[in-house]
């Protein structure tokens, strides 16, 4: 019987180790492609158009479910939510408080501290923007409504109050992309 439980333990410790190398190897090998898997962050973003001219109509990212967001420090790139609202477009960062968001949202705290060049890349463009982190409170209560509306299954009053106060409280960051300043 003790022999029973102690191979079993060996067996889930080999399994374990097992997922965890083969999980490195797949983070390690896509770290320097051209933008991010489902699951791992990936490289710099190359191929696609760069987008030049006017800023343009922003609306039809209500049909885009992620972008791929690039930032320099790290550099790397991830899929992420991404929303207009009032004309410009914005992307959240969630978790922000928690020991996950500490560990996985590096790319946020990041662009707070000063970092805010970024690519993103929408349907196959590629755009130059900067991030900047937004707090006001009407700003964020349409980004707010749009959030619950697009990845929460509704704009209730409920939903959008929880996001605002999450916003308010840190635990959800929300970065406008606005174009470069060069």
């Amino acid at each position: 019987m003790l022999l029973r439980i102690a191979l079993q333990i060996f067996g889930l410790l080999v399994l374990l180790l097992g997922a965890t190398l083969i999980t490195l190897k797949l983070k390690l090998k896509h770290q320097n492609a051209d933008g991010p898997s489902i699951l791992f962050p990936g490289g710099q973003l190359v191929s696609g158009e760069l987008y030049a001219g006017p800023e343009p109509d922003r609306t039809f990212t209500d049909d885009v479910f992620t972008i791929e967001l690039q930032t320099d420090q790290p550099m790397s790139s991830r899929r992420i939510f991404v929303m207009e609202s009032g004309g410009k477009v914005y992307v959240p960062s969630g978790y922000m408080r928690s020991f996950l968001g500490n560990l996985w949202k590096d790319w946020a705290f990041n662009v707070d501290a000063g970092s805010s060049q970024a690519v993103a890349r929408i349907d196959g463009v590629r755009y130059e923007r900067e991030l900047v982190r937004v707090m006001e409170p009407m700003i964020v209560e349409g980004v707010a409504k749009k959030l619950a509306q697009k990845y929460a299954g509704g704009a209730s009053e409920e939903a959008v109050a929880q996001i605002v106060t999450m916003v308010a409280d840190g635990d959800t960051w929300i970065f406008k992309m606005a174009p470069r300043s060069n």
